[in-house]
């Protein structure tokens, strides 16, 4: 039997998860447990603040996120115990996903056979970009130097989902510019790339939305000019190794979504799009 331990993203509560959960549990037999955390826990990151790595962009996972990943070792141990003969999976969502490498990093893969990320920004920004500052403040860098690098095994797999929700814009449009409408990012041929089409994606013309939006994943990846799922670009939420998805038509986050006229990773509809990888 497999369960699934679910990470919040960056801001999100456990209640935040709980149609997902009920979705899993009710729809398709899998049983679920969400780290503990509310919205207020989030404020304990603002230690990071007197640590002078912060400022230098350098931050390091201890002590900031320890307490995180207490909460998800919390998780896992009630899951064992729930079903000890079982094997977990876990689903990270946004923040989440790579939170759970770094969980993995620390406490070991033994009794794990699944991570899922659900729109998780895994790249680190680009060095040197003016107006792009590294909201993590170095962790990124750290994840993408210190974990253990994204597989594809009968022992473990890393299975990395990204939203094509809507496309940003740059702030100042170049006529001379193509719109960019691919993931340009120099994998092998070995990599497997599978997009999901749920609705049209066609460029459209740029919007105070989308050049705000465009905005937001220039702080991410460095482009403006991409699709993503609102928040996270397409071209951060995968990883060299993993098996990678592109999903039409998903948004980032749970809150604000609409299951019908937005859904987000974790609705319905688009949990029958990636399924079949946690039932497996």
């Amino acid at each position: 039997m497999k369960w699934s331990m679910d990470m919040q993203g960056l801001g999100n509560n456990s209640g935040d998860y709980r149609g997902l959960c009920w979705t899993l549990r009710d729809g398709y037999g899998i049983p679920t447990v969400v780290a503990k955390v509310s919205r207020l826990d989030w404020f304990r990151n603002a230690a990071g603040l007197l640590d002078s790595n912060y400022w230098r962009g350098t931050l390091r996972p201890k002590p900031v996120l320890d307490w995180y990943l207490e909460r998800v070792a919390e998780a896992v141990s009630e899951a064992r115990k729930l079903c000890p003969q079982g094997s977990l999976a876990l689903i990270g969502h946004s923040a989440g996903g790579w939170l759970a490498r770094l969980y993995m990093e620390e406490f070991g893969t033994s009794d794990i056979s699944l991570l899922i990320t659900l729109g998780t920004p895994h790249l680190p920004p680009p060095k040197g970009l003016a107006g792009v500052i590294d909201q993590t403040r170095g962790l990124l860098d750290y994840v993408e130097k210190h974990c253990a690098p994204a597989v594809y095994t009968s022992e473990l797999k890393y299975i990395c989902i990204a939203g094509r929700y809507i496309q940003g814009a740059r702030f100042l449009s170049n006529p001379n510019s193509d719109i960019i409408d691919h993931i340009d990012n120099n994998k092998g041929a070995s990599e497997l790339v599978i997009t999901e089409r749920i609705v049209g994606s066609a460029p459209v013309a740029p919007t105070m939305r989308t050049r705000f939006i465009g905005q937001g994943y220039k702080q991410v990846c460095g482009k403006a000019d991409v699709w993503g799922d609102g928040v996270v670009p397409e071209i951060s939420a995968h990883l060299d190794g993993a098996l990678n998805i592109s999903l039409d038509g998903v948004y980032h986050s749970p809150v604000g979504s609409d299951d019908t006229q937005r859904p987000w990773y974790g609705s319905p509809s688009v949990v029958q799009k990636w399924i079949n990888h946690l039932l497996n």
